[in-house]
C-alpha cells in the first residue's frame, strides 16, 4: 500500500489516517522526527489492517449463529446474547464476556483455529453469562462441552490460556 503523509502546522497532538484507494493517507503534525513519522505510519497501517480484519470476520452472522447453537445444546437455549463478535485487541486472552450487557468478544486469533477450539471458547464465555467467575459451578457448566480439556490444552500450547485459572 502506498503512503501519503500530510503535515499540518495547525495539527498539534492529533494524528489520523484514512484509506483512499490503494493509498494510506496519514495526517501528522509538523515537527515529528523521521523515526516518529515512520512509527506513526506503521501504527496507522496496523490500525487500518485490524479494522479491515474486524469487518471481514464480523461481516456475516456465522459467529452469532454458532453461539445460538451452542446455547441451545449446552444451556437449553436459556441464555440471552446481545452481541458476540470478533475483536482485534485481545492478544493475551481468547475471549471476554460482560454479563451486565450480555456481550461477548472473541479474539480474532481464534478465527483461524480448529472449530472445536472456537466452540470451547464460546461455551466458556456463555457460561460467564450465568457465572461471572471461575468457580466450581462455572467449570461444571463449561465441562459440559466434551472437548473442554483438549481445547484448553491446545490454547495453553498456543500461549492463549492461563494455567492459573481456578479449575476444580
Amino acid at each position: 500500500m502506498d503512503v501519503r503523509i500530510i503535515r499540518s502546522a495547525r495539527r498539534k497532538r492529533t494524528i489520523s489516517a484514512r484509506q483512499e484507494g490503494d493509498t494510506l493517507v496519514v495526517y501528522l503534525p509538523t515537527g515529528l522526527s523521521s523515526t516518529e513519522e515512520q512509527e506513526w505510519v506503521e501504527r496507522m497501517r496496523r490500525r487500518l489492517e485490524q479494522s479491515r480484519e474486524r469487518r471481514r470476520l464480523n461481516s456475516d452472522e456465522a459467529l452469532q449463529r454458532r453461539a445460538e447453537e451452542l446455547n441451545r445444546e449446552y444451556f437449553g437455549g436459556e441464555l440471552k446474547i446481545d452481541s458476540i463478535r470478533f475483536v482485534t485487541n485481545q492478544n493475551h486472552r481468547f475471549g471476554s464476556c460482560t454479563p451486565s450487557t450480555r456481550t461477548i468478544r472473541i479474539s480474532h486469533r481464534l478465527a483461524e483455529m480448529p472449530v472445536w477450539v472456537l466452540d470451547y471458547v464460546i461455551v466458556h464465555e456463555l457460561a460467564h453469562l450465568l457465572q461471572p467467575n471461575h468457580s466450581a459451578r462455572f467449570w461444571k457448566l463449561v465441562n459440559r462441552y466434551r472437548l473442554t480439556e483438549r481445547a484448553r490444552g491446545f490454547l495453553m500450547a498456543k500461549g492463549m490460556e492461563e494455567e492459573d485459572e481456578t479449575d476444580p
